[in-house]
């Protein structure tokens, strides 16, 4: 018979396939780590097979959905359902295995991809409503590959499906735009990064969709969906890569304050030094996106670009490295 638990903090990793939750899960528990806390890692996915982790607790010893398939003629999808099912019908065991992990400890969730878990189902948010009400302060963290930006159509879709995840998980919610390093790679953005992250005004959205006769016609339903997500005013993105601590623990520090962690008072000053070196000195609203437009957006082409190709500004200025944020 389990015990119920005593409170613990965390977060519940969830997005849609290939938005980069495993790699965010292990980054995270490593920097976590670096800063002096006690982490734990939660593998909720029965279907995760490319984990650059060692799980503490990992569903694949109760359930996986290779074995669902095999023995019910499933596919993934139906698959991945049923195993989740089955873990909401065995919570003892996930009580147990939870339990055997030391007091104090922060847990990280690795959750599976399939939107359908988190918008028609109700095993997951059945497991999670389960764990906080045995006291698990948890936060939602749902990442989104950062390619929707370039399709209009395709972000709509995306701050839809996030705002459905957000209404129907029920939790603190914090939205990761992740491998933001990779955000035109896919075509270059029809606004300034701020307009995605903030998601500003939708209807402007509308004027860059394509021309045509498919287009036209579902003109009113996308200036419905655009009005949906606006009027709920919910949502908004964090842009984030793992290959940036800083942009890691600025994630980190929202994370916390959405789930109510409390510092630990050397983790604190740990913290407070990496943020420090990272944005001491920049101006609040620049800080948000500019370096990450500085470096992985417009001024990263220049880099590339040969001396002879950048554009030239017909004075002194050409012979130095101008600062991002140098006015004139």
């Amino acid at each position: 018979m389990s015990v119920k638990a005593k409170t613990r903090f965390g977060q519940v990793v969830i997005g849609p396939p290939g938005s980069g939750k495993t790699t965010y899960v292990g980054a995270m528990s490593e920097l976590l780590r670096s800063l002096g806390r006690k982490v734990a890692i939660v593998n909720l996915d029965p279907a995760n097979e490319n984990m650059n982790y060692t799980p503490d607790v990992d569903i694949a010893d109760l359930v996986k959905v290779e074995e669902v398939m095999d023995e019910l003629g499933l596919g993934p999808n139906g698959g991945l359902v049923y195993a989740m099912q089955f873990l909401y019908k065995n919570l003892d065991w996930l009580e147990d295995q939870l339990n055997k992990v030391p007091e104090g400890t922060y847990l990280i969730m690795d959750c599976p991809g399939q939107v359908e878990l988190y918008t028609v189902d109700q095993s997951m948010k059945d497991i999670i409503e389960h764990l906080t009400k045995l006291d698990y302060r948890l936060a939602a963290v749902h990442l989104v590959d950062p390619h929707y930006c370039s399709d209009p159509g395709k972000f709509i879709a995306v701050c839809l499906t996030s705002l459905t995840t957000m209404l129907q998980i029920a939790l603190p919610h914090v939205n990761l735009l992740s491998k933001v390093d990779l955000v035109e790679r896919y075509g270059k953005l029809h606004f300034n990064l701020d307009y995605y992250t903030e998601v500003l005004d939708l209807e402007y959205l509308l004027d860059t969709f394509p021309d045509d006769n498919f287009t036209k016609k579902y003109k009113q339903l996308n200036e419905a969906l655009t009005g949906l997500i606006n009027d709920y005013s919910l949502v908004n993105f964090l842009p984030i890569t793992v290959k940036s601590k800083e942009r890691m623990s600025a994630a980190s520090q929202v994370v916390d304050k959405a789930n109510g962690y409390v510092f630990g008072s050397g983790e604190e000053r740990s913290m407070r030094n990496l943020m420090g070196t990272a944005m001491g000195g920049s101006d609040f609203e620049w800080a948000k996106t500019g370096e990450l437009r500085t470096e992985y957006m417009g001024d990263v082409r220049e880099e590339e670009m040969g001396e002879h190709e950048k554009e030239l500004l017909g004075n002194d200025l050409d012979l130095v490295d101008i600062d991002p944020q140098f006015q004139v």
